[in-house]
């Protein structure tokens, strides 16, 4: 079997891979990229991308459709042709695609190779890794970065060619006029909301009461609330039966009203989440710790698997999905697997997520549950915010928490207008390890929606100071203590 050599191989060409060869090769090792599937990254070809530009299309249709309460009608010519907009999707979709297509294609080619990569067992100081069963591959440090796959739990299967997946919605010619979708994760409301919003009859059903990672009961059952306006939504489903019945989706249930459903569907999204690609990576053969999922146990400030000089990145590390944390673990990853054992530790970003359904999600560092217990928090409802009901968005929730005895943000949890723009504020302060009071002496210009996260900070800021019998600054100033 033929064999060649290398200084670091990394396994899998998406956005934490390719970040990871790239680092590598920068540190000055020769690195090898390994890619069994299309290149085109899971952001550009079937994640945040083409959910976005679904998200823009539909968010259009639904502003110009409230613009009527406001004396603007033109719904009587609004017309929404599904396979236009599927048109549209794809070709905006293929463009992000083409781009990082061009950013491999630069890559010299002796540092590509195409083929399924498994280890073979060693006990010599390299990896090996087989090539398709063809040809074999010695490196010194290896990166995996293979991603994630869609979960198909083997109940959904029953649905044979009408179920669908995050990966293949995208490549629908027009759209459905009934669809069932399971899952109340990020994309699937995205896309659920999109596709409701372009005149889809949208049924949700979620499992467990959880949305889209919200821990907070207020920001949760706010976000149901706003959700529920526009189609079925049930966070908690009690699902009956599910059946295939003469080639139609069938499925009973107890519906958010008590009473037994039974509906017939066009399709059914399965969106339960994504799991790790390592299965056929064979890192049993490796002699690195393996938990119950097979995932390696690896060390969050280096991305190194036990003293190993084997390293994680990206979504097949189960933690954080998102595509600016793939690149932060591919580029740690990639430049420690090069200068092994040399291997460094760096502070990780703090913790920070967008759901761009409406009213957006964003989870920001701590969350209540994980948080310690000496917190205080703050709270704002966007239902009365005024630039909020300006804009015909007054719907959502905001809590931050902070730590008591200090007053330093730790973290946040909302739901409503402009929460991308809102988190990013939380995020920087919480990673700048400010207090409230300190955010609270920046500048607020009126009216803007960051007059509510300032009414949250002040709430916050309440607390602190009721704790130790004080009355905050703010308050003092507006009954003329200060």
């Amino acid at each position: 079997m033929k064999t060649q050599q290398a200084d670091v191989a990394v396994i899998g060409a998406g956005t934490a891979g390719m970040a990871a060869w790239h680092a590598a090769t920068q540190a000055g090792a020769h690195a090898v990229l390994i890619e069994a599937g299309a290149f085109g990254t899971t952001c550009a070809r079937v994640g945040c991308m083409p959910s976005k530009l679904l998200l823009a299309v539909a968010h259009g249709v639904h502003d110009a459709q409230q613009l009527k309460p406001r004396g603007v009608d033109g719904t009587a010519t609004l017309q929404v042709d599904g396979r236009l907009a599927m048109q549209f999707v794809r070709r905006e979709r293929d463009h992000f695609v083409a781009t990082v297509l061009k950013e491999v294609a630069s890559f010299p080619p002796e540092c590509v190779v195409r083929g399924r990569a498994g280890f073979e067992a060693s006990d010599s100081g390299s990896h090996r890794l087989i090539i398709d069963d063809a040809w074999r591959l010695e490196a010194r440090s290896v990166v995996i970065a293979t991603g994630a796959v869609s979960n198909v739990p083997s109940e959904f299967k029953v649905f044979g060619k009408r179920l669908l997946t995050s990966d293949d919605i995208f490549e629908l010619e027009t759209l459905p006029q009934r669809l069932a979708v399971f899952g109340a994760g990020p994309l699937a409301l995205e896309l659920a909301q999109g596709l409701s919003r372009l005149g889809v009859e949208v049924c949700v059903f979620g499992r467990d009461g959880k949305i889209a990672g919200i821990t907070d009961k207020s920001v949760h059952d706010a976000l149901a609330k706003s959700l529920a306006r526009e189609f079925y939504f049930d966070p908690d489903a009690s699902v009956h039966e599910m059946l295939l019945e003469h080639g139609v989706p069938t499925i009973t249930f107890r519906a958010t009203d008590g009473m037994t459903r039974r509906e017939q569907f066009d399709a059914v999204l399965v969106a339960t989440g994504r799991r790790p690609a390592l299965k056929p990576l064979m890192l049993e053969h490796t002699g690195i710790a393996l938990d119950e999922r097979g995932t390696p146990p690896f060390d969050h400030t280096s991305m190194q698997c036990g003293t190993s000089s084997i390293f994680m990145a990206g979504d097949c590390d189960g933690t954080r999905p998102w595509l600016q944390d793939a690149t932060d673990e591919g580029q740690l990853a990639g430049a420690n697997a090069a200068r092994f054992p040399d291997v460094k530790h760096v502070e990780r970003k703090v913790p920070y997520s967008v759901v761009f359904c409406q009213p957006q999600v964003a989870l920001v560092g701590t969350s209540i549950e994980t948080a310690e217990r000496n917190v205080v928090d703050g709270f704002v409802s966007f239902e009365d915010q005024g630039r909020s009901r300006i804009d015909g968005q007054a719907r959502g929730a905001l809590r931050v928490y902070a730590e008591a005895s200090t007053g330093r943000l730790l973290g946040a949890q909302l739901c409503g207008p402009q929460a991308e723009h809102l988190g990013h504020l939380l995020a920087w302060a919480v990673q700048l390890r400010l207090c409230v009071d300190e955010v609270l002496t920046l500048p607020f210009y009126h009216p803007v929606v960051e007059e509510g996260l300032r009414t949250a900070l002040r709430d916050a800021s309440s607390k602190l100071y009721a704790r130790r019998g004080e009355t905050a600054p703010h308050l003092a100033a507006a009954v003329g203590l200060s």
